[in-house]
């Protein structure tokens, strides 16, 4: 009995190390794994080689924050089906870092997770920790309470921006540098910031962040990457250069080649189409043209990466703007015209692609299968039954702060005094008469006007005077401004604050002693006004308000598209979830809501709507982006 008793136990410990084992082979990228890698991927011939053997990078950028992590396994499984060996991810600064003292890397910004997800797929990944990463959204990645500090310098060696920069590396890259090639994981480069020639206002900025890379532990290639005219102002000694461009020319190899003549060239991202702002066209580049000039890319024997190959959602309020030549606002989807749909669809460009990349599988084997799609469900339309005004919402928002003059949304004393990033800012005021109201281009970047919660016109950037009615006795005058997007490039990042940021003038004279509450639309707030005073939807309800109604999904619920036919411009919440903005006028014309984002039964939907509403919400089973047009 006890011979039998102690061969069970070394049974027991035989099965525990099997199974040890088995996992640690299972966390690996599938791609030529090896017990011990000494070499990861070099440049040092006219051709990348990976552990000591030639390769060629065929990428694709998917960011991990515009995907639900329910579909992290889908869309990266979708990339390996389509023949791309290494996944590109940016890492956004202002949503891991929200506030100066906290920091979040947990569940949809588990990067750990993403990245590690990736290798065991067998994908390689390039890392772009920024800590600017463009990527089209607010501030380009960098977080707004850097603005609070008035003689900040972001992208430069400023003392206020390094110190930020290194608490959150010191955070960032200890959680990264395990997940290297060399020690066994599937990271094999990493890229300096982003795009500096455009901005290149430190000389010292791009050594700086550099360095702080390699002290914490960066190993891998490093790599920049520029616009093709500009190469040189951005580039920094000892780190490989890579190139963006959507059309191919003599000249941006040329410019490449005399630069670093005995490295591999790479289009670090190859633009597979372009993101939309309101008011404008959505933006297409039509697959034969893609495809011929990423053919033309490899033909040439270079290594590329797709940007984007699958572009997601820009969830909640993280959406950039453009200021050249004129402010613009994103949209909400971030679809981009990318071979994967922004739910996940497969597109021409998709198996234009796979039959391209399939040439280029330098290992013999067939592609994967492609993953069936999901199902997408149409939904019975929501019927809007309770009411909530904007005025009866403001117990609920942070505030109130009184200030004799206005105050940016960045300075207000709101979250833990780091300022309020996204969303809304009510500034009141009392008044005695009428005239001309002047805002000397101080709203940014939208600001509904109220008498005594009455509405009486309009302030943004092109439209800088209001007429106020007569009147003798004191009035409320409201303002409330929406941050729209801060833009998410160019040398003017600095000067990004939102809100009133500067004085407002009535008959010339400044407004003063203002009563400010923040709505920022977090879950919390959204959550906070069931307790709120909500009444039945009356015939002719108020505005700004909230409505609230409910979607019924039947068992596992699926993927649809939220359309709001006879709204004008807000916000749609799903569960309390920032879904994102809605705008009549386009292009975007419906809300992707992914079916993980709703439970099985009753869901609660709510529109903050800012002038004109109606009694439905709308679900289909199809995207609409707008009326198309060619990328030029």
């Amino acid at each position: 009995m006890h011979k039998r008793k102690y061969a069970l136990i070394c049974l027991c410990i035989v099965c525990l190390i099997i199974y040890k084992c088995l996992g640690l082979f299972s966390s690996m990228p599938l791609l030529g794994w090896k017990r011990s890698r000494k070499v990861g991927l070099s440049a040092n011939s006219s051709q990348f080689t990976l552990e000591g053997e030639p390769f060629r990078i065929l990428g694709g950028s998917v960011h991990y924050f515009r995907v639900p992590r329910a579909y992290w396994r889908d869309r990266l499984m979708k990339m390996k089906a389509c023949g791309i060996n290494t996944l590109t991810t940016c890492v956004p600064w202002s949503l891991h870092q929200p506030e100066k003292g906290a920091f979040n890397f947990h569940t949809q910004l588990d990067l750990e997770a993403y990245i590690s997800l990736a290798g065991e797929l067998g994908l390689w990944v390039i890392l772009c920790p920024g800590p600017y990463i463009s990527a089209d959204i607010d501030l380009g990645g960098l977080p707004s309470w850097l603005l609070r500090d008035g003689s900040m310098r972001v992208r430069t060696t400023h003392p206020g921006f390094t110190q930020a920069v290194n608490t959150y590396f010191d955070k960032l890259i200890p959680k990264v540098v395990p997940l290297q090639f060399k020690k066994g994981g599937p990271i094999i480069a990493v890229q300096v910031e982003n795009e500096y020639e455009s901005f290149a206002k430190d000389q010292g900025y791009m050594l700086f962040i550099k360095e702080a890379l390699q002290s914490r532990g960066i190993s891998e290639l490093l790599l920049t990457s520029h616009n093709t005219n500009i190469l040189k102002s951005g580039s920094v000694d000892g780190v490989i250069q890579s190139v963006k461009l959507q059309k191919l020319n003599q000249r941006n190899i040329q410019e490449l080649n005399a630069v670093q003549p005995s490295s591999p060239s790479m289009v670090m991202e190859y633009w597979t189409g372009w993101y939309d702002a309101w008011g404008d066209l959505h933006h297409v580049l039509p697959p034969e043209d893609m495809v011929s000039t990423v053919r033309k890319i490899l033909r040439r024997g270079m290594s590329v990466n797709l940007y984007m190959f699958h572009g997601g959602s820009s969830f909640g309020f993280m959406t950039g703007a453009v200021s050249d030549p004129s402010y613009r606002a994103l949209v909400s989807s971030y679809d981009y015209d990318a071979p994967l749909s922004e739910a996940g669809e497969y597109t021409a460009k998709y198996h234009l692609l796979r039959d391209l990349f399939s040439r280029y599988n330098t290992r013999g084997d067939s592609l994967p299968d492609m993953p069936t799609l999901r199902y997408r469900e149409a939904y019975e339309p929501a019927i809007m039954y309770q009411h909530l005004s904007l005025w009866d919402a403001l117990s609920f928002a942070e505030g109130p702060f009184k200030s004799s003059k206005p105050i940016n949304m960045e300075n207000l004393p709101a979250n833990n005094a780091n300022g309020q990033s996204y969303g809304y800012t009510l500034y009141e005021t009392t008044i005695s008469s009428g005239g001309l109201l002047q805002s000397g281009d101080n709203v940014r970047d939208r600001a509904l006007v109220f008498v005594d919660r009455r509405y009486i016109g309009l302030f943004k950037h092109q439209n800088l005077e209001l007429a106020v009615p007569d009147g003798k006795e004191k009035r409320t005058l409201s303002f409330l401004v929406e941050n729209c997007g801060r833009v998410h490039r160019g040398r003017d990042l600095d000067k990004q604050h939102k809100g009133l940021v500067g004085d407002i003038l009535l008959n010339q004279i400044p407004l003063r002693d203002f009563t400010i509450y923040s709505l920022d639309m977090t879950p919390s707030f959204i959550d906070s006004l069931f307790q709120a005073p909500w009444k039945s939807l009356p015939e002719n309800p108020s505005f700004p308000g909230f409505f609230l109604g409910r979607l019924f999904a039947y068992s596992y619920p699926s993927d649809t598209f939220v359309k709001l036919p006879g709204w004008d411009k807000g916000v749609v919440f799903i569960n309390g979830l920032n879904l994102g903005r809605y705008w009549s006028i386009g292009p975007q014309q419906a809300l992707y809501l992914p079916g993980p984002f709703l439970n099985s039964g009753i869901n609660q939907v709510i529109v903050f709507e800012e002038q004109e509403g109606d009694y439905k919400v709308h679900f289909e089973d199809s995207p609409d982006l707008g009326m198309a047009a060619e990328i030029q």
